[in-house]
Order: C-alpha cells, then structure tokens, then sequence
C-alpha cells in the first residue's frame, strides 16, 4: 500500500482511472463540438461551458497521461505533465465559478449587459491567473514527482520542496476551497430568487393554464441547479479529504479506496458536465437522437443499394422488364 512517503498505485486503480479520464475526454468534447455544430446553441453560458470543457479536456488528458505512466522521478515529461494539469485543474475551479457567477447577475440582477461585461474579466482570471500560477511554480522548481501523496501517478507539486505545503495550496487547493463556499452560495440565491419569482406568478396561473412542458423544464432546471454544486463538491472532496490527511500525518491517505475515488473524482469532471448539459439538456439530446438516427439510416439506405437488384437501363421502364420476365419464364416452361 505504501512504500515510506511513496503511495503505491495499483493496476486496478490506474485502469478505473484511466476509464475516468477517458468518459472526461469524451464528454468535454462532445460540449465542445456540440457548441460547434449548432450555432443557434450558441449562447454566453454555454460558450461558458465551453472553456469549462476545454480546462476539463486538458485534464483529462495530462491525467491520463500521468496514471499511466506512474512517474518515480523529476523528468522532463513528469514535469511537462504537472505544469499542463495544474494550469488545467486550477483553471477549472475558476471557470466553473465563473459560470455560477454570470448565472447569478444574469438571473438574479437581472441585468444581462452588466453579465456579459463580465466574460472579459472571466478570462482574464480564468486563463491568466493560473498560467502565471503555473509558470511561476515551474521556474521555481516546484512542479515535479509527489510520490503520489495527493495524487494518483501523476506529478504534482515535488516532493523535494521545502513549502511545498504552500505551493499546494496555491497551485489548486485555496481555489478549491473557495468554490466549495462559493457555488453553494451562489446557487441557493439563484434558487431562492426562481422560487420567489414562480411564487409571485402563482396567483396568475389559472389565468394563464396549464403549461406542464415550461413545467417540466423549469423543474429540470431547478433539478441542475441543486445539483451542480453537489456534484462538484461529491467529485472534489477525495482530494480535499487526502489533503487534509497529509497535513495531518495520517498514512489513511494512502488507503486503495479513497486513492481510487480521488483519481475518479479529479478526472470525472468532464463526463459529468456532459451528462448534465447535453445528455439531460432536451434540445441537444433530440438533436443528438436525430443525428444518430439519421446515420443509422443513411446505413440502411446504402446498404439496401448494395443488395438491391441492379438498375433498369435508361428508357428501360418497369413494363418491359416485368414483360421480359414473364416471356422468359413462358419461354422455360415450354
């Protein structure tokens, strides 16, 4: 289980790690190319999401890389792989609470121009802050092998830094934190707000009818907004509880299971963003359907043209196809 300060990480865990980070590959880009496809999709919040993907994709794919390699040294591409996933992951955390902040002014404030003012200052903090994060922790020799004490074989924060404690902490863990009290906020008062909002239409419903199709996807949408903080937090904690464990000196850190629930929790972002905003989402679903089914039959047609008997010549019509059959067949039975 645990070699000193070095966490073993198994074959089993690398594999169910590795799926992880491949349904995260799958799902950030079925966002982003959905995004692509359908241009009347293309609103703020979803370009929001977008960018989210991207961090999410990037993960995906350092941590893959990371899993599968199981680094036990400062190389080069332990070191490129730390810097990638830390820009990555750290650029997450902000655009996930970006979104949350740009759903809170737009609904909340009411104010879609003071929102969508706000998108320059979501990249600026989305891309910047952890780009200088991560190239200052790399000049600085802090990227590199973590003997796997807060991750899953891949490389984080080194090992050989003396504050490397800091360095975790503002390389992902503060942001972390923070989003654990921000989103939670943010998402009750934009809950609360909808509620209070449907309560003051209330007495107009009998007025306006019965709308069950607005009903079931206001309360799709309310069902989303208590669950992105949730799944956030039930993704993230296995990291934060590992953490927590380190500062402690607690060798359960380095237990199998809370090892392999926090390689599945720091790379199933993606695949559960997807499942909420494309899978659970009606519109792209049914266009998704329908692009499928599409396919499906385009199959069906071409291969109904290979089996399908040859074409009549040009001029040749049915009738006198049908004709030299009949003939033939009178011509055999003589």
């Amino acid at each position: 289980m645990a070699e000193g300060n070095h966490t073993v990480v198994y074959l089993s865990e690398q594999v169910i790690v590795l799926f992880s980070c491949a349904l995260s590959f799958l799902g950030s880009s079925l966002i982003i190319l959905t995004y692509i496809i359908w241009s009347d999709l293309r609103t703020t919040p979803r370009k929001l999401l977008v960018y989210l993907s991207v961090s999410d994709w990037l993960s995906a794919v350092s941590y893959a890389f990371g899993v599968w390699r199981v680094f036990r040294t400062n190389s080069v591409d332990c070191i490129v792989q730390g810097a990638i996933s830390t820009f990555a992951n750290t650029s997450s955390f902000f655009w996930t609470v970006a979104i949350a902040v740009y759903l809170y002014v737009f609904i909340v404030r009411s104010s879609q121009r003071v929102a969508d003012s706000l998108v320059l200052f979501f990249h600026l903090v989305g891309w910047g802050v952890p780009l200088a994060i991560t190239v200052a922790a790399v000049s600085l020799g802090k990227i590199g092998y973590d003997a796997s004490e807060v991750s899953v074989g891949w490389c984080w924060v080194s090992i050989d830094a003396s504050d490397r404690v800091l360095w975790m902490l503002l390389t992902g863990k503060i942001w972390e934190f923070m989003a654990y009290l921000t989103l939670p906020v943010l998402y009750i008062l934009i809950k609360r707000h909808i509620y209070i909002a449907h309560a003051a239409l209330s007495e107009y419903r009998p007025i306006l009818g019965n709308r069950p199709q607005s009903h079931s996807f206001s309360s799709m949408a309310d069902v989303k907004l208590t669950l992105i903080p949730i799944i956030f937090i039930v993704l993230r904690i296995w990291s934060t509880v590992r953490f927590i464990l380190l500062l402690a000196g607690s060798l359960a850190r380095q237990h199998p299971l809370l090892v392999t629930l926090h390689g599945i929790g720091n790379t199933s972002q993606g695949a559960a963003n997807c499942i909420m905003f494309v899978l659970c989402t009606q519109p792209i679903r049914t266009r998704l359907c329908s692009a499928v089914c599409c396919c499906n039959k385009c199959r069906a047609e071409v291969q109904y043209s290979h089996d399908a008997p040859p074409s009549l010549l040009p001029g040749q019509d049915n009738s006198a196809h049908t004709e030299e059959d009949s003939t033939s067949r009178v011509r055999t039975d003589r």
